[in-house]
C-alpha cells in the first residue's frame, strides 16, 4: 500500500521542513522571488514556503496586505489565531486596536501596507484554544527574504516596526524599542524608519489605567508618523 501522507485541517500536506532552510530560501530567492515583480505574486509564492517547521502548525501563510503604492508599511511580529484562519494580517484583537489607534492618529489604514516579520502562526494548545507562542530565533531567521522582497516591491517612504521582533529583524539584534520608540532611525530600508510597541502589548497591560496610558503613548508615536506622511504628501 502507498505510504499515507498526513494533512492538516485545511488539506495541506504535512511533513518535515527542508534539511537546510538557508539553502531552501536561497534557492527560492534565486529562482522565484526575482521573477515575480508584484506583491500579489509574492503572496502566491509564499503559500508554498517550508523554510521552517511553522508551516505545519499554521493553517496557511499570512502574507502582507495593502495597496502596492502605499507610502507607509507597518511590520508586526507573527500572525495570531484569527489572522491564521482568515489569511490576513492584523484582523484580530491587536489589529482592531491598531485600527482604533490609526484613526486617532489620523492615518488611513486602507492606504497603509501591513505585514509581519514571520508569516506563519506559532501556537500552543490550551484546552480548545490556540495560544500565541513567540517564534524562536531559527523561525525568525527563516522569514527575512519575504520581508526584504515586500520592501523591495513596495519601496515605502515610511517603515514602522511594531514590537521587538520586527525591530530586531529590520534594525538589528541590539535595537531596543524601550530605548528608541518613536524615534526615526537612519536606515537604508526607507527614508523614514521608526519603531514602537506592538498593539498586543497594550492588550496585555495589567489594568485599565496602564492600558489607557499605553494607548495614549502608542497614539502619540503614530501621530509623529502621520506628520511625516502629511509632509511627504505635501512635497508630492
Amino acid at each position: 500500500m502507498p505510504k499515507r501522507i498526513p494533512r492538516n485541517r485545511q488539506g495541506n500536506l504535512v511533513g518535515s521542513a527542508p534539511e537546510d532552510p538557508a539553502a531552501y530560501l536561497k534557492d527560492l530567492a534565486q529562482k522565484k522571488i526575482p521573477s515575480t515583480p508584484t506583491l500579489q505574486g509574492l503572496a502566491m509564492i509564499s503559500k508554498n514556503c517550508k523554510a521552517c517547521d511553522l508551516w505545519q502548525r499554521g493553517t496557511q501563510t499570512v502574507f502582507g496586505e495593502g495597496e502596492s503604492d502605499s507610502k507607509v508599511m507597518f511590520v508586526g511580529e507573527v500572525p495570531g489565531d484569527q489572522e491564521d484562519l482568515a489569511g490576513q494580517p492584523f484582523v484580530g484583537p491587536a489589529g482592531n486596536l491598531l485600527d482604533k489607534a490609526l484613526v486617532e492618529a489620523g492615518i488611513d489604514r486602507s492606504k497603509a501596507y501591513v505585514t509581519n516579520a514571520v508569516k506563519h502562526f506559532k501556537w500552543e494548545p490550551r484546552g480548545k484554544r490556540r495560544i500565541h507562542e513567540k517564534p524562536n530565533a531559527k523561525e525568525i531567521a527563516a522569514c527575512p527574504p519575504w520581508l526584504d522582497a515586500e520592501i523591495a516591491r513596495l519601496c515605502p517612504k515610511v517603515i514602522v516596526c511594531l514590537g521587538a521582533t520586527a525591530s530586531q529583524v529590520l534594525l538589528g539584534k541590539d535595537f531596543r524599542v524601550t530605548q528608541h520608540r518613536g524615534e526615526f532611525i537612519e536606515s537604508d530600508l526607507a527614508p523614514y524608519v521608526t519603531a514602537t510597541i506592538h498593539p498586543s502589548a497594550i492588550l496585555r497591560a495589567p489594568d485599565d489605567v496602564t492600558r489607557e496610558e499605553e494607548m495614549k503613548r502608542f497614539v502619540a508615536d503614530l501621530k509623529k508618523i502621520a506628520k511625516v506622511i502629511a509632509w511627504i504628501d505635501f512635497r508630492i
